[in-house]
């Protein structure tokens, strides 16, 4: 038997899986890689946390939890490894290195960012809180450790309701993204001060667009995330986090659905939910897709790039995320 065919084998039913989503010619390339990485990961005593946007050969092929930031917030800090790799953002790998101080956490590409978490600093946090003096500040987990270390408590677009209205306060600073702030104003009676950061992705979503859909498509359901535009999230059919929009496939089995959100989610959604018809009109992130299988395996064989955080910063933004995950959803 050739090595080819000792891939194709080994790696024959998460190709099953995935096939819809993934050519049979990148297969062929994708396989050996995960045939190494897995094994890897054992003679390392490493895990592979991946998020919801990851393609679907890291997310059903090499990860071993995957899941929104929330949920990988909440296993990073139960995990038992040596080596933490995260296949996702800079401001993920972070919060893992937060909940996992003495453990080494590597990104795959440091380059791998975001608009939301690039759009506010620590200093913009600090006037903020001058501003406004005495007001509790609510932060996005897409964000820094710096401004984490400068909030009172961290949430996701999963529990942003709940975070906000867990402190029994008239009035917060909600950070940083005004799209997920202005939902969540709607769904509290809680003040809002937000801050004008977006995501690249969903912001270029559009209610013409969902109507276009939802108009060639007679009985769609529409699901889009809360960072989306006020107008994309009133014309779709429900509102909710990564997790929120997977629970709603597999709980309902909608015959025809679209996820307003980044292009992978559909991808890694509809390999777990072959009978359910999904239409794909998305915007890629940029930094999601600067992971791949060949960074993963290069930075586990080499231990590269670890990320590391000051002390000072990493215990106060420890606080905020515990703080957080201590609500869950």
């Amino acid at each position: 038997m050739s090595t080819q065919q000792q891939f194709n084998k080994s790696t024959a039913e998460i190709y099953k899986k995935i096939s819809k989503s993934v050519p049979e010619i990148e297969w062929k390339i994708h396989a050996p890689l995960i045939e190494k990485i897995n094994k890897l990961k054992v003679e390392k005593n490493a895990v592979i946390l991946a998020h919801n946007y990851q393609t679907p050969e890291i997310y059903h092929g090499v990860a071993d939890i995957s899941a929104d930031s929330l949920a990988l917030a909440v296993e990073a800090a139960k995990t038992s490894a040596r080596i933490i790799v995260l296949c996702g953002v800079h401001f993920m790998a972070e919060t893992a290195k937060l909940m996992n101080p003495s453990k080494k956490v590597l990104l795959p590409d440091m380059s791998a960012g975001c608009s939301l978490s690039a759009s506010i600093t620590g200093d913009d946090v600090r006037l903020l809180k001058q501003k406004y003096p005495g007001v509790p500040v609510v932060s996005y987990i897409n964000t820094s450790a710096d401004v984490k270390a400068e909030t009172d408590i961290c949430c996701t677009s999963a529990n942003a309701v709940k975070v906000v209205e867990s402190l029994n306060v008239d009035k917060v600073i909600f950070l940083p993204d005004q799209y997920l702030a202005n939902y969540v104003a709607s769904n509290t009676n809680v003040k809002i001060i937000s801050w004008k950061g977006t995501c690249i992705v969903h912001e270029k979503f559009t209610a013409k667009e969902v109507e276009e859909v939802r108009a060639a498509n007679p009985g769609i359901k529409i699901i889009a995330h809360p960072e989306c535009p006020p107008d994309v999230i009133n014309a779709s059919d429900f509102a909710g986090s990564t997790s929120g929009m997977a629970d709603y496939v597999n709980k309902n089995k909608p015959k025809k659905v679209m996820l307003v959100t980044e292009c992978s989610m559909s991808d890694n959604v509809e390999a777990d939910n072959p009978e359910v018809e999904f239409v794909k009109p998305c915007n890629l992130c940029p930094y999601m897709k600067k992971i791949n299988l060949e960074k993963i395996l290069s930075c586990l064989e080499n231990e590269a790039n670890e990320i590391t955080i000051d002390k000072k910063i990493s215990d106060a933004a420890r606080k905020s995320v515990l703080r957080m995950t201590e609500i869950g959803r």
